[in-house]
Parts: C-alpha cells; structure tokens; sequence
C-alpha cells in the first residue's frame, strides 16, 4: 500500500498538471490579447481574475511542492472561485461547455482529495 506522503505527492503533481494546463491558457490569451483585455465586454471584475490567474496559478504550483499545505489550499480556493464566477458568466453570458465541465471535475476531484493531498510528511 503506498504511503501517506507518496499519495499526496501524487495528488500535488496532478493538481500542479491541470494548474499548469490553465496557466498556459492564460498565457495564450495574455500574448494574443495583453493584460488589459475584457474578453469582449465582460465585467471588470471578472477579466481581473481570469487575467490575475495568469500569475495566481504558477503560485499554486510552486506552493504545492514549497509548502504543501497551503499550496492545496490555495488550488482549492482557485478552482472554488473560478467555478463560482465562471458558473455566474455561464448563466448570464453562455460559456464553453467542455472547458467549463473540465474545470467542475476538478472541482469535484480536488474537493474529495484535498485532505489528502494536503497530509505531506
């Protein structure tokens, strides 16, 4: 059976994967686009935090190897966020269907696994 540390090591690095997946994103949209952009007219304080992502999951990303347990916090307050605003954006707006569901099945792993995760030794 494996141990404690070497299974929340392993839920980190898939954390860290799909964090490094959505910070890539972010970087396409910033080099097409600049910091600046309101993703065709959305409110501010939405571009702010897709855009602010940008540097917020590359933090997640070192934190869950630095300083495990707040890194998982972190990624766990990301992903509630983020599904919470984009939730809001898809009623009123419409969304990307798929991208969206990716970022609830995170929602739903990282929210059944963070404890876990979060017991590095």
């Amino acid at each position: 059976m494996m141990s404690v540390s070497r299974r929340s090591l392993w839920l980190r690095m898939i954390y860290a994967l799909c964090l490094l997946g959505a910070t890539y994103n972010h970087l396409l949209i910033v080099a097409e686009y600049d910091w600046g952009w309101d993703y065709g007219g959305l409110p501010q304080f939405v571009t702010i935090f897709w855009t602010a992502l940008t540097l917020i999951d590359p933090l997640a990303i070192v934190l869950l190897f630095a300083w495990p347990r707040g890194g998982v916090v972190l990624t766990l307050a990301i992903i509630i966020v983020e599904v919470a605003i984009n939730s809001w954006v898809a009623w009123l707006y419409g969304i990307d269907l798929a991208p969206f569901l990716a970022q609830v099945c995170f929602l739903i792993f990282v929210g059944c696994s963070w404890r876990m995760a979060a017991q590095h030794r």
